[in-house]
């Protein structure tokens, strides 16, 4: 691995600053990362869309504009990276380079930036895709599809790892050359490239995750198209028929159209139409049914894969909600505390609800600098539209739910959070928020009244049990509160001291 080392980018909590620049047959990006090893935040993020894959299937060379592009964005990544003292910067080179005639002239531009590349081989870009799903899907159970600019890499996913993988020269950037050789050219094309390689029918009963910007914009119109209430690509799926349907559509409407969608990137729109067809021939030959949508691909891929055993298993979901609240709430040790003063009244939920029921404790103190009169809309809004990962809509809803209400907006559901998870459901989340906000009330957020007392759920009563010495803890505004969560639980509420 070539690793670039460039000096103590770190915050006030020692974090280091890990880079990767990404050189991409369609684009090239860099992005930042800091905070905890499992799940860091981006610092910095950005692309150039320097089109090194273009042309590449007629002339087998990277042409002199997108070299010209390449030149002015590496040596600009690297100037970045160091005034961002990013501790290790790794750049990585992936179809085009690896593909071009003349792709030692990438790399000779990119040394004379100071940068030391890595050009990866298509079996080490599908691992890297796959293990960047898995890093931020942990249960991920199908085949990773990552449709670059100049390949296509399949990766079958399942138990937490890798298992087979095949990279085919079927990039977005080659499509349009395969169809302009007439009706029917690109499904035969991709049916051969599938069946050589032994992949026919791999993916039935499965899904097919998507990765890659182009297929990601698929999704941005998907969304548009349904009106869909939460703009979050992340784990958003799509049956067969959606994908079908929208081959149609983009048929029938021009680029200026496209371009227009919400989210969608204007230098996407371009290749939109060819992305969709090959997913659509791509989920036909290997019987996937339905799409998984993952913001997470190589990138993510490579900073896992250098990861501990130990702390790959962690929950991404949870060690972000931790992260989050260690930065914005007012005591670190609260959401773990809190969660395990509220679970035995909620005895009945199934791990998943579970896992959510504790995102939503870590998060709790996160909306108390929001002027009172919006930290309800606060919570949600963190909930909704947080840089989570491990996490669907509907769970996001229920997190979102639960905030709102120990946040004091109530037991009804707020939009959009009503079209994205079912009543049952978020009436279970309003329970988790009238315990979260009554253990808040009681507490004041701090560690020793919640150690002290004890929540149960006992004969058709929610029982708060304190000692004697904190029985001023329960003032009129915590028996109000404690009254309220039985009601909802359908029990009384006692107080023994």
């Amino acid at each position: 691995m070539s690793v670039v080392l460039f000096g103590k980018g770190t915050d006030g909590a020692g974090e280091p600053r890990t880079a990767i620049i990404d050189i991409g047959s369609n684009s090239i990006r860099l992005v930042v990362y800091q905070g905890p090893a499992r799940l860091p935040a981006i610092l910095f993020n950005e692309k150039v869309m320097a089109g090194l894959g273009r042309g590449l299937a007629e002339t087998g060379a990277i042409n002199r504009d997108s070299l010209r592009m390449a030149e002015d964005a590496l040596h600009r990544f690297a100037a970045v990276a160091r005034e961002m003292e990013v501790d290790r910067l790794r750049t990585v080179a992936t179809a085009a380079v690896r593909d071009a005639s003349n792709g030692g002239k990438l790399l000779a531009i990119a040394e004379a930036a100071g940068l030391e590349v890595e050009l990866l081989s298509g079996e080490e870009e599908a691992i890297g895709a796959g293990y960047g799903v898995l890093s931020a899907i942990p249960e991920a159970n199908g085949i990773v599809g990552d449709l670059g600019g100049g390949s296509l890499e399949l990766i079958r996913v399942a138990g937490g790892g890798v298992q087979d993988r095949v990279s085919f020269p079927l990039g977005v950037l080659r499509v349009a050359a395969i169809r302009a050789k007439g009706p029917g050219a690109l499904q035969r094309r991709v049916a051969r490239l599938i069946a050589d390689a032994g992949w026919s029918g791999r993916g039935e009963g499965l899904p097919l995750y998507l990765v890659g910007g182009s297929w990601r914009s698929l999704a941005r119109l998907d969304m548009h198209l349904r009106e869909y209430p939460l703009p979050v690509i992340h784990q958003y799926a799509m049956p067969r028929g959606a994908i079908t349907r929208m081959s149609r559509t983009i048929a029938q409407v021009n680029k200026s159209w496209l371009r227009a969608v919400p989210g969608l990137q204007s230098g996407r729109a371009g290749t939109l139409s060819d992305a969709t067809a090959v997913l659509a021939v791509l989920l036909k030959q290997l019987k996937c049914e339905r799409t998984i949508v993952s913001a997470y691909g190589l990138r993510e891929g490579l900073l896992y894969q250098a990861l501990d055993p130990a702390t790959r298993a962690l929950d991404p979901l949870i060690v972000a909600a931790r992260d989050e609240g260690r930065l914005h709430g007012r005591f670190a040790e609260h959401g773990d505390l809190l969660d395990g003063w509220i679970a035995p009244l909620f005895a009945q939920d199934a791990p998943a609800m579970a896992r959510l029921r504790l995102a939503a404790c870590l998060l709790a103190d996160v909306g108390w600098r929001a002027n009172p009169d919006f930290r309800a809309e606060r919570g949600v809004e963190i909930a909704l539209h947080g840089n989570w990962v491990g996490i669907d809509g509907r769970g996001r809803a229920l997190v979102a739910q639960a905030l709102f209400t120990s946040l004091g907006g109530g037991t009804d559901a707020p939009a959009p959070v009503a079209a994205l998870a079912p009543p049952a459901d978020l009436k279970r989340a309003v329970g988790w928020g009238l315990a979260m906000r009554l253990g808040q009330r009681l507490s004041g957020g701090l560690e020793g009244p919640l150690r002290r007392t004890r929540l149960s759920d006992e004969g058709g009563a929610v029982v708060l049990s304190a000692p004697s010495t904190d029985r001023a803890l329960y003032s009129e505004a915590v028996e109000r509160r404690h009254t309220a969560l039985a009601a909802t639980l359908g029990r009384t509420a006692i107080f023994t001291a």
